[in-house]
């Protein structure tokens, strides 16, 4: 993690809406290049809000907040799809498409992000089936792989277009406990490498075995409950 680098997320007094009403109030948070923190808290407190207001779905109410130097606070809706080209994003129900295989799956993520090399995705598509350890299940179908292939497969896509930031939204709350530990090994991994990651979960034994950033969310009020390296 470095110190003196350009945040990958700030919110300065930041209101978080869930889309309709308020639920996270004068929110500051600073997240660096290359941290790993958890955002916790009970249903409805408002933590997918947070993962929401990043990614541009929901808008700012009040305050300041960028994310890998998009300014949220005076976001464009012209400016969203570039936003979310520049995030990764991982969710609980793998979100993949389930008429086609892995490899076409990233394919169709490529193209809708602006890729048109066909070497060049290619390429692309076995580096990262390779980071994720799914090198050998390219022409698979979603329906022909576990809940954690599912799971790694979706990381994958999230990794395509080298995100500064990845989001998880609950991305082991599917699987099983031995599943979810490899799923947290493979996110750490990536973490190691300098991209910075965001998870939304409520599974507090998975943060006691993978200790990092602490943040929980109460009553509209956001505080850090602890920092490990």
């Amino acid at each position: 993690m470095n110190t003196d680098a350009t945040p990958v997320v700030v919110f300065r007094g930041a209101d978080i809406s869930n889309g309709e009403i308020p639920v996270v109030e004068h929110l500051d948070l600073t997240i660096l290049p290359g941290e790993f923190v958890y955002l916790t808290g009970k249903v409805g407190s408002g933590k997918t809000s947070i993962i929401r207001t990043l990614t541009g779905e929901n808008p700012l109410l009040a305050g300041e907040a960028e994310v890998v130097s998009f300014d949220l606070t005076n976001l464009k809706r012209k400016q969203i799809p570039y936003l979310r080209r520049s995030l990764g994003i991982v969710f609980q129900d793998f979100q993949l498409l389930m008429d086609r295989t892995v490899e076409d799956n990233l394919r169709f993520a490529l193209k809708a992000t602006g890729w048109k090399d066909k070497i060049a995705m290619d390429e692309r598509i076995t580096q990262v089936l390779e980071a994720v350890g799914l090198s050998s299940k390219a022409y698979k179908q979603p329906h022909q792989l576990s809940g954690g292939e599912q799971q790694r497969a979706a990381i994958a896509r999230a990794l395509l277009n080298d995100p500064k930031l990845i989001l998880a939204d609950e991305p082991t709350g599917n699987l099983d406990e031995d599943t979810a530990r490899g799923i947290m090994r493979l996110l750490f991994d990536i973490n190691r490498k300098g991209t910075a990651i965001i998870m939304v979960t409520h599974n507090r034994s998975l943060i006691r075995m993978f200790p990092a950033r602490v943040i929980t969310l109460e009553n509209g009020i956001c505080r850090e409950i602890a920092s490990q390296a």
